[in-house]
């Protein structure tokens, strides 16, 4: 049986990856402002991936808007919040995606099954 539509939303597709390495540089966005580096190993900050902004867990999007490349070391500071630093680093990817695409919008990254019903919602005499 294939994945279900939301968890296939969820997901960062092949193209969706390659634009974010691309407008990224394949750079960690905390590394490259130098983003609580103490204590990474060499091997952490090699390896990178993509990380959700808003969790897949919470029905984040698998678009470019609501990714970003990270360094595993960063990735799992941002997962695990176990440091503390998970609000300040949100805000940081917050910022860093803003500054990429104009008209961000939090509430167009989270899937909803029923999202094709929004633009109807602001319509007169269309009633749902």
């Amino acid at each position: 049986m294939g994945k279900s539509k939301q968890a296939k939303q969820r997901e960062f597709s092949l193209k969706a990856r390659k634009e974010i390495a691309d407008r990224d540089n394949c750079e960690c966005i905390f590394c490259k402002i130098n983003y609580k580096m103490e204590g990474a190993g060499w091997l952490a900050l090699a390896t990178k991936s993509i990380m959700h902004y808003i969790s897949r867990s919470k029905n984040g999007k698998g678009i470019p808007q609501n990714g970003a490349v990270g360094c595993q070391w960063h990735h799992n500071m941002l997962d695990n919040g176990n440091l503390g630093n998970r609000k300040e680093m949100l805000k940081i990817f917050r910022d860093y995606l803003k500054s990429h695409y104009p008209d961000w919008n939090e509430k167009d990254l989270t899937y909803s099954k029923w999202g094709f019903l929004d633009k109807f919602e602001h319509q007169e005499g269309v009633e749902l």
